[in-house]
């Protein structure tokens, strides 16, 4: 007889689609990073050197290959370069959220798997990063789906799945260069490192890292070790030169909206059994661990800490199945946090353009009753004993949240924050138009859309030029006189 279907799947198939899928080329790429890896990764699938990225012809070590590789198969694959970028990434964080609840339905069963799945996907920063051609997703799932594959030897000592984890510690390093290696630290706690010294388990790690950074040294030398491990691995974590410097608590603010709307949880008492459980303790140290170790390199950025996600979601999850009746207060609170949502739809385009500090204060919706809604129903469920559909209840307003949010959003960021217009507007002018002092994402992103940088006017003046605009935009103007 056919298994019946969890009847929270037709919430989380909907759920996926609006809040990963729904909308993701209604902005052209955005930043300096995402039209810099798009156009590496572009340069890649049209020369077929898979091995040296190359920026405008020239070689860009700044990150190894991995998402150049899943960005290029897209553009071979004849994606748009709208979608290109992105889709690749979008489909990841899915795919690892099915990964995730499958490992953690079987470590500790359905309704914790549910529950930490339901967090970790509707979070504000697992989202965000998922709608963006950047590598934190790309790092934060090869590195978790190896942490999570080693969760059986954690606990029981089982190590059939360590070859599989060692493989991916190789893709993350493929990720992100040597960040992962560091992370991995919870998984020497309380287990002896022999396994990992095996051959069945240290092989599969150099096998699938080593032939990229093999390759790329022989065919670039010292420059591609200076610039890639001492200028962007140790340089980041001892100088402030590249000019990311934070004090060390940045990352307390930056957890607290990377958690939205379920920050509410992380004041869930932890029992002394949940911290006897050896999977318990390593969820918490791998969380743990990602933040203190970015809290300590003097460059940090907010992105850092996405590794840490899936730890603290399946931390929360295991803290909500022991708690009583407290919880449905912190629940209500979780629902009434959704409505950050439909605010940032108002501040993000500003934010975006020129920080959070200038994006102003917003005034009162309608659709801010959703959430109020939500925190109310969230209670209630709660107080009946229904404390998964309370969850579901509270990720169900998530979803009505970032489709507001990408629906009111899209239209302002594309106008002010994307290059995608700008460029449409340069197009039909042909070689008339230079570069003049715009914030480097202007640089980039019309340097992708045009297959190539602009001329800078301070090399030749042509009869258009592209100057800047207020709070950090970009115009095209004709050259005065």
């Amino acid at each position: 007889m056919p298994r019946r279907i969890p009847r929270l799947l037709w919430l989380a198939i909907p759920l996926a689609y609006v809040v990963y899928l729904f909308g993701l080329g209604d902005t052209g790429v955005l930043g300096p990073d995402e039209p810099r890896y798009a156009s590496i990764a572009r340069a890649m699938a049209q020369s077929g050197d898979w091995v040296t990225p190359r920026l405008w012809g020239s070689a860009w070590f700044e990150k190894p290959a991995l998402l150049y590789w899943m960005q290029g198969a897209a553009f071979r694959l004849g994606i748009s370069r709208d979608l290109a970028p992105r889709l690749p990434v979008a489909l990841l964080a899915l795919g690892f959220l099915a990964f995730y609840w499958w490992v953690l339905r079987r470590e500790f069963g359905s309704r914790p798997a549910w529950t930490a799945t339901l967090i970790l996907g509707t979070s504000g920063m697992w989202i965000g990063y998922s709608q963006v051609g950047v590598t934190d997703i790309p790092l934060s799932v090869t590195y978790s789906t190896a942490m999570l594959l080693a969760l059986p030897w954690v606990a029981r000592g089982e190590a059939r799945w360590l070859p599989a984890s060692s493989a991916l510690f190789g893709a993350a390093v493929l990720a992100k260069g040597l960040v992962p290696l560091p992370l991995a630290v919870p998984l020497l706690l309380g287990r002896p490192i022999r396994e990992w010294l095996r051959p069945r388990a240290i092989l599969p790690f150099f096998l699938v890292a080593g032939p990229w950074y093999a390759l790329c040294y022989l065919r670039n030398g010292w420059p591609f070790i200076h610039e890639f491990f001492v200028v962007h691995h140790f340089s980041r974590i001892t100088s402030g030169a590249l000019m990311h410097v934070q004090p060390k608590w940045y990352y307390v603010p930056v957890l607290i909206g990377a958690l939205l709307p379920w920050t509410p949880l992380v004041f869930l008492p932890a029992s002394g059994e949940a911290l006897r459980d050896r999977r318990g303790r390593f969820l918490l140290a791998w969380g743990l661990c990602v933040v203190v170790f970015f809290s300590i390199a003097v460059n940090k950025l907010p992105g850092y800490i996405l590794p840490a996600m899936p730890a603290l979601a399946a931390w929360i999850a295991l803290r909500l199945e022991d708690a009583r009746g407290s919880a449905r207060w912190l629940l209500a609170a979780c629902g009434f946090l959704t409505v950050a949502f439909p605010i940032a739809a108002r501040l993000l385009p500003v934010a975006l353009l020129s920080g959070l500090s200038r994006a102003g204060r917003p005034h009162f919706e309608p659709v801010w009753l959703a959430a109020l809604a939500a925190g109310v129903l969230a209670f209630e469920l709660d107080r009946r004993g229904r404390r998964l559909a309370a969850v579901a209840a509270i990720a169900a307003s998530v979803g009505l949240g970032v489709l507001e949010l990408k629906t009111a959003a899209a239209p302002a960021i594309e106008r002010t924050v994307s290059a995608r217009p700008l460029w449409r507007e340069i197009a039909p002018l042909g070689g008339q138009v230079c570069l003049g002092d715009v914030k480097r994402d202007w640089d980039y992103g019309l340097a992708y859309y045009a297959g190539s940088p602009l001329p800078r006017c301070d090399a030749g003046p042509k009869p258009w030029e592209i100057v800047p605009a207020a709070r950090d935009g970009a115009d095209l103007r004709p050259k005065t006189p």
